[in-house]
């Protein structure tokens, strides 16, 4: 390979994998029926006047298989976060005794497993775009690339190619995985 020009394929591999870490935190707050704190990730409350984590306003615990408890720190809000988790689309009722937000997670019927299903999958298109969007970049730079032999220009693009599939694989299995877990008893 000449001298001049180098892609780096390190950068566009850890870019791809980006995509699929950001897939992983998606995955996580997907209720499957299990209580995890991770589900509440994606909520923010409107406090102390920016958008704000529910982590960053309280303690979150699992004291049990099916429930999650949240000890909001600031009184004022307790109501805020209760509004933000009703609204959230995730199916859970706050049960509010003082500055501790209780939450049951009910049991998923075949229906909501069936959305939450559909739901990964669009998480996983997203992240198959992201990681053809870096494929794309690492291909216009070999066709941008000057004094390189098509050589050298077939070996990049077998290489950027092969990392896109590999990164697509790794995406599909997390999905499999992710639609299995939802979908059992």
């Amino acid at each position: 390979m000449s001298e001049e020009f180098e892609i780096d394929l390190d950068a566009l591999e850890k870019r791809m994998n980006g995509a699929l870490a950001a897939l992983r935190h998606e995955f996580a707050s997907l209720r499957t029926g299990r209580a995890s704190a991770t589900m509440l990730d994606p909520i923010t409350v409107d406090a102390y006047g920016q958008n704000t984590p529910i982590n960053q306003l309280g303690t979150i615990n699992v004291p049990e298989p099916r429930m999650v408890s949240i000890n909001i720190w600031d009184k004022s809000l307790v109501g805020k976060v209760e509004k933000a988790i009703r609204s959230s689309g995730l199916g859970i009722n706050p049960v509010v005794d003082g500055t501790i937000l209780r939450l049951p997670i009910p049991e998923l019927n075949e229906e909501r497993r069936r959305e939450l299903a559909k739901v990964a999958g669009q998480y996983a298109e997203h992240a198959r775009v992201a990681v053809r969007n870096v494929r794309r970049d690492g291909m216009d730079m070999v066709k941008k690339a000057d004094g390189v032999s098509e050589d050298e220009r077939k070996l990049y693009t077998d290489e950027i190619q092969a990392l896109t599939d590999a990164a697509i694989k790794r995406i599909d299995d997390a999905l499999e995985a992710k639609q299995q877990e939802i979908m059992q008893v």
